[in-house]
């Protein structure tokens, strides 16, 4: 299974923050204000999760909703 490291993490949600993007799930819009555990709240999905050989970086990563996720 590909590395979970919290340093990477912390880059991919900053990275894919910059823009702003809606869900990429339900393409709602995304308050990047809310706190941890909100339902709204955004977070990083793995477009191919992790578990099924998806790769850790930016081209697997997209913004969702907590809930949606």
């Amino acid at each position: 299974m590909p590395d979970r490291n919290t340093t990477v993490r912390d880059r991919l949600r900053r990275l894919v923050a910059r823009g702003a993007p809606p869900c990429h799930i339900c393409g709602g819009e995304i308050d990047y204000d809310l706190p941890y555990l909100d339902p709204g709240e955004y977070v990083v999905d793995h477009v191919m999760p992790l578990n099924k050989g998806g790769s850790n970086t930016l081209e697997n990563a997209a913004a969702a909703h907590r809930a949606c996720n």
